[in-house]
């Protein structure tokens, strides 16, 4: 089956909310399963867990069809990276806020970060950036 896998914050944040919208949006359009993934960060001493992801969620959005997922980071790109891989997502959903960290990770560790193509060699994955007004 076609996998989503959509990363959020949590508590949610209205970008949080659209890129799962969007991310709902690629699920319908590809009949794809959705994982809604919220990572804790050791640092912080975040501890949000799965029935708080799914809650939330529902609050904003309804019940939604999707499996909810809360791991725990040090660094929140690397973390999700092994979630996708661990999902075999089709496609991952990433807000712009998102991607700029991704950005600034890949160019400490190569020349000329370009997400999308690093994901795709990487995990064979397609990355759609969700616009802030999404």
């Amino acid at each position: 089956m076609t996998q989503v896998v959509v990363p959020v914050r949590y508590p949610l944040t209205a970008h949080s909310k659209g890129t799962l919208a969007r991310a709902r949006e690629v699920a319908a359009e590809h009949d794809a399963g959705l994982t809604v993934l919220h990572v804790n960060l050791y640092q912080e001493g975040d501890h949000a867990t799965r029935a708080d992801l799914k809650r939330a969620v529902e609050r904003a959005f309804g019940p939604i069809d999707a499996t909810y997922v809360v791991r725990s980071g040090f660094l929140v790109e690397e973390t999700i990276l092994e979630e996708v891989a661990a999902e075999r997502a089709d496609y991952v959903v990433i807000g712009q806020k998102q991607a700029g960290r991704w950005r600034r990770m890949l160019r400490s560790l190569i020349d000329d970060p370009d997400i999308e193509t690093y994901l795709r060699e990487k995990l064979d994955c397609t990355v759609i950036t969700a616009n802030a007004t999404d």
